[in-house]
């Protein structure tokens, strides 16, 4: 099977001036928008034999390793918020039970047409569009949301590329928002085997000790406020 990205991806990336981030973003992109197709992946016996990959095909990993952002940052009634890499969680937690606004940020241009059509549908008034692009340029006038959140794809780009998305999401951010997001802990049983199984299913990814994420965080202005560890993830809330 071809991994050529489709010419919208292509485009949106060809401007940006790391060819590196331009490489990564669409390989990512590419994993998701088969994943939201439907559209099979070959992959070798020898990864098809990991209890990981059982567990993956019978449909309710991704529910189990999901990191639930409202537990430790539940969007309030009348917030703005930034959903960061959303994917089409608006369809999938209830946003509509918070009465928050919902703002996406989507490389993926299928989850970002599945919302555009029927985000309106559920909420005309609190769905405030996806915009298609990477989380190191978002689109967004400065102080303009009360609370962003980035979950479950922090772990397919290098910590540079986290430098530049904590700063632009400290200028997005109202003063005393809040930035939730998680982090793949590589300590975690299953981190070195699920990290085999998506890269095979076409995305890298990175191992990083959570110390250097937290030195990350630490030099780009910002404090821990919670933490919580889950199965593969370990959630932060941070205020800059």
């Amino acid at each position: 099977m071809s991994k050529k990205p489709d010419s919208q991806l292509q485009n949106l990336f060809a401007t940006h001036k790391s060819t590196n981030w331009q490489e990564r973003l669409t390989q990512v992109a590419f994993r998701f928008n088969r994943e939201y197709l439907g559209q099979p992946v070959e992959l070798p016996a020898e990864v098809q034999a990991m209890p990981i990959f059982r567990e993956w095909a019978g449909g309710n990993f991704s529910g189990r390793i999901a990191s639930p952002f409202w537990e430790v940052a539940k969007p309030q009634k009348n917030q703005h918020c930034l959903d960061i890499g959303c994917g089409v969680s608006l369809l999938i937690y209830p946003w509509r039970d918070w009465q928050a606004f919902f703002y996406g940020q989507e490389i993926s241009n299928v989850a970002r047409d599945i919302l555009t059509s029927r985000g309106p549908q559920l909420n005309s008034k609190l769905f405030k569009g996806v915009e298609l692009g990477g989380a190191h340029e978002l689109n967004y006038s400065p102080g303009q949301f009360d609370l962003a959140i980035a979950t479950g794809f922090s772990c397919y780009f290098p910590l540079e590329y986290w430098n530049v998305v904590l700063t632009e999401v400290k200028r997005v951010l109202k003063p005393g928002g809040h930035f939730v997001f998680d982090i793949l802990n590589p300590e975690q049983p299953l981190a070195e085997d699920w990290a085999v199984l998506e890269t095979y299913l076409g995305a890298e990814v990175f191992l990083e000790p959570l110390t250097n994420w937290e030195k990350t965080i630490k030099a780009a202005g910002a404090k821990i406020i919670t933490q919580k560890s889950g199965e593969l993830f370990e959630l932060y809330k941070v205020r800059f």
